[in-house]
């Protein structure tokens, strides 16, 4: 297997932006719904697509939250489509490597980043196995070794992430938020003393309003 560069790691605001994804099957219906799931403006090219895409173009169409959006161009993917759309961001998931490759040199010629569902060599990002928990999103990649091999330790990883760490996210935000709001630089606090474990054991017991104080305590009387 070709040597793969290092990866470097970034979180992708795609909200309100124009992605396309090229391919209407179920693999393609998982991209669509990862982009839909970050409020992107998903556009898909394909003859033919899933039930799945379709139902979540009739979703986005109707929903009154915020939330992304799908267009369906039922049609095959034509050469310029990536330019001339004007898309920030280009999945292909068709099974067919000619059209992969027209998809990725495309994007390539137009500065714009592809991902080639499980053809790692005609891409310029890859997609790691994603977990959700509130605002926490757990990630974990392989280069595109084995995706396998990541979406078995995302979910081993997601078993010790419940909910709670999203309910000790929230409180940590508050927390900042009211440090900055006082005038204080957050960087000088003990974070990590604050994160003892007694502080999961309050919120797993339903004691918020007592994690949220000794939040507070902590911060209040720390300084590094």
């Amino acid at each position: 297997m070709p040597v793969v560069a290092p990866l470097y790691p970034a979180g992708l605001v795609v909200d309100g932006r124009r992605c396309l994804v090229v391919g209407g099957g179920r693999v393609a219906a998982r991209k669509v719904a990862g982009l839909v799931a970050c409020n992107a403006d998903v556009h898909v090219i394909a003859p033919d697509v899933d039930p799945a895409i379709t139902a979540m173009t009739a979703t986005t169409t109707t929903a009154t939250t915020a939330a992304g959006s799908v267009t369906v161009h039922r049609r095959a993917y034509e050469p310029g489509d990536v330019a001339e759309g004007g898309y920030w961001l280009v999945i292909t998931a068709t099974g067919d490597t000619a059209t992969n490759q027209q998809v990725y040199d495309d994007a390539t010629a137009a500065g714009v980043w592809c991902n080639s569902a499980d053809d790692p060599e005609r891409c310029t990002f890859t997609l790691p196995a994603v977990h959700r928990q509130g605002s926490i999103t757990l990630t974990v990649a392989t280069g595109g070794h084995s995706p396998a091999l990541a979406g078995w330790l995302r979910d081993r990883l997601a078993a010790e992430v419940g909910p709670e760490y999203a309910t000790l996210a929230e409180l940590l935000a508050e927390a900042r938020a009211e440090v900055q709001a006082a005038g204080r630089s957050t960087e000088g606090l003990d974070w990590q003393k604050a994160l003892e474990p007694v502080m999961l054991e309050l919120i797993q017991a339903g004691l918020v309003a007592e994690a949220r104080e000794r939040l507070r305590t902590c911060l209040s009387s720390s300084s590094v």
